[in-house]
């Protein structure tokens, strides 16, 4: 168990954590969420005992194994499945006083740390670890490689599943999947599905949430709020709880108004001198709330170049790669107006490398591509921000593209980005990853492109930036490529995939989910993915049916329709009213929460007052968890009857 009693956090002379009481229960996944800069990583720094607490407590339950992911990685010249195994400490104890004892020769020793080992699992440690590689996206080949031969990215990956392969009770994890590709996303999602202690999890991704964890702990204005839910309930939750705020305040805004105007016109009187000193004891002693505010900074667009070409762009018998043999054979494609692309594959089946054929950047093997005359393009690499100029600022890097702009064009439009004020002008070299690629971002819809190709644009990005995106590219009205690991980024700007494997580029049929479970048939099998031969500009002409069975189908789907309606119905019924429940026992929760807020119910006289408030709230927590057991399997079994 992991408790907060009362706890306070001051960085820098500032509150980050103001007093707060909550609990995390053994076993569960919490989501913690909120602005950059709201205290996060600190709070994970408080749990490691890197920092204090200003006041109150943190307790955790004594004897509790956390784990979590270093920000050094040394020990680079390990071979990546030494540097996992590493991380098991105890572990690696007993392997070095079996080799001290069998060099001692002490064969009594030797046995009973055989004991040892059997006990922490050391037979089965190595495949243990390996699995954890390969799963996170390593070739097999590659597992007695050193660590130094590989990039940052798989530098992170080898680090996280060190993190993972590390005995724990508790687990921290600090965006952890910044450096994966969804292979590598979809694999951990069901390994932390999996994990038997408590995770801590800070992410912006909004699918991974609500795949992971069943509560979010959200840094609200200095305040923490732990909801009983997944990502998107939380964020359904917060919506009511920000509105019935919002309706109070403006409440509150009349009834001050009332008493400062009886102040103002009777203070000066002696018959309502009295009332109106106890009208001022009241403004007094009425608390401020907060206003609404706006759920993100960021409000952008990326407009299109007004001329196209048809296509835009085509590859034509291209082999693909940097050396013979090709990572890419034969691909044949045709990007047009209004195109939008979502590159599915395996890691390393050659995305990146598509990508970076299509921007010309990397020369064809052999083959064509061909550009049509209005092509504009917009390229977002995964190492964008490396190719910044750190010196120079956000305006700079806008003025040196078009001189002939004014600066209060530029700061207009860098404002949508988040740039304002002399951070405009700052150099690039002070920002964060997440600055950084924003500047990027901003480069590239400065550029009016006509095609997009994006590859893993998200990455550094928090979660209102990428809401901010997703919602510019569902606005963009050019043509768009994307690979990325952000899935409700993908499900919201594409329409169609392509699946890069098995050194082909195909259609795919299906959705994400169907590429996660292909992916499961791919790793048991050597079957293929569903594919068509090649990508044409135009599709082959469909067989032609007679009206007659054509209106017999009709009249066959309409009745099986009808009668899908109809068991559907009791599913339906089920699940709005554990819906309507869980929306009930919510609002009775925000009310007991509102009441525990009052500072005066832990005074000694009202101790008991304090207890049954406290006791109703475990009640109603656990009527809760109920009601959303009850809605989780009526959605479970709708979903199944759909299918």
């Amino acid at each position: 168990m992991i408790a907060f009693r009362q706890l306070a956090l001051v960085r820098g002379g500032e509150p980050l954590i103001e007093p707060s009481d909550l609990i995390i229960n053994d076993g569960e996944k919490v989501g913690i969420v909120g602005t950059n800069g709201a205290g996060k990583s600190s709070l994970f720094a408080l749990m490691l005992g890197e920092l204090a607490a200003d006041r109150g407590e943190l307790a955790i339950t004594n004897g509790a194994r956390i784990a979590h992911m270093a920000q050094e990685i040394d020990a680079r010249d390990r071979t990546i499945t030494d540097y996992v195994l590493d991380g098991d400490h105890a572990l690696r104890a007993v392997e070095h006083q079996i080799d001290a004892a069998q060099q001692a020769g002490d064969d009594m020793r030797y046995a009973e740390l055989l004991g040892e080992l059997e006990h922490h699992d050391g037979y089965t440690a190595r495949p243990r670890a390996e699995q954890l590689l390969v799963g996170l996206g390593f070739a097999q080949h590659e597992l007695d490689q050193p660590l130094s031969a590989f990039s940052g990215g798989w530098r992170m990956r080898a680090n996280l599943a060190r993190t993972l392969f590390t005995p724990s009770d508790i687990l921290l994890l600090d965006e952890p999947t910044n450096h994966l590709d969804l292979d590598a996303l979809f694999w951990l999602e069901q390994w932390l599905v999996r994990y038997p202690g408590t995770l801590l999890l800070i992410s912006h991704d909004r699918d991974f949430l609500d795949g992971v964890c069943n509560r979010i702990l959200h840094f609200d204005q200095r305040q923490l709020v732990l909801y009983t839910a997944n990502y998107s309930s939380f964020e359904r939750m917060r919506a009511e709880r920000l509105a019935s705020r919002e309706a109070e305040r403006v409440k509150q805004e009349a009834r001050r108004a009332e008493l400062e105007d009886f102040v103002r016109r009777f203070r000066a009187k002696a018959t309502k001198a009295r009332q109106a000193q106890s009208r001022l004891k009241m403004l007094e002693r009425m608390g401020e709330i907060a206003p609404l505010r706006a759920e993100s900074p960021f409000t952008f667009s990326i407009e299109a170049w007004d001329k196209i070409s048809f296509p835009l762009l085509s590859l034509d018998q291209a082999n693909i790669g940097y050396a013979e043999p090709p990572v890419l054979k034969h691909v044949r494609l045709s990007l047009a107006p209004g195109d939008r692309i979502g590159l599915l594959g395996p890691n390393g089946a050659g995305k990146s490398t598509l990508i970076k054929a299509l921007t010309g950047d990397l020369p064809l093997l052999s083959g064509e591509r061909v550009e049509g005359e209005h092509l504009k393009l917009g390229y977002f690499a995964q190492h964008q921000v490396d190719a910044l100029d750190l010196d120079a600022s956000a305006y700079l890097h806008i003025q040196r593209m078009s001189p002939q702009s004014s600066e209060q064009e530029i700061r207009n439009f860098l404002g949508g980005f988040d740039f304002r004020g002399d951070d405009a002008f700052a150099a690039v070299g002070q920002f964060s990853g997440g600055e950084k690629a924003r500047v990027a971002l901003a480069l590239i819809a400065w550029q009016k492109p006509n095609l997009l190709l994006l590859d893993e644009p998200t990455n550094h990005l928090d979660l209102e930036m990428r809401e901010a995106l997703t919602d510019a590219l569902a606005r963009f009205e050019g043509a768009v490529v994307i690979v990325s690991h952000d899935r409700h980024l993908m499900r919201a700007s594409v329409d169609r995939f392509w699946c890069v494997a098995d050194g082909q580029v195909a259609p795919f049929d299906g959705d994400l989910d169907d590429y996660q479970r292909w992916l499961k048939e791919r790793g048991t099998s050597s079957g293929k993915a569903k594919v068509a031969p090649e990508i044409e500009q135009s599709a082959a002409e469909p067989e032609v049916e007679s009206p007659a069975s054509t209106q017999a189908d009709k009249r066959q789907q309409r009745k099986q329709s009808a009668a899908q309606r109809e068991q559907l119905k009791p599913l339906k019924k089920a699940r709005d009213a554990a819906e309507k429940k869980m929306s009930s026992l919510q609002k009775e929760m925000a009310v007991i929460e509102e009441r525990l807020g009052d500072q005066t119910l832990y005074s000694d006289e009202n101790k008991a007052k304090l207890l049954q408030l406290t006791q109703q709230r475990g009640e109603l927590g656990t009527a809760l968890e109920d009601a959303e057991q009850q809605w989780l399997e009526a959605e479970e079994a709708l979903e199944a009857a759909q299918r």
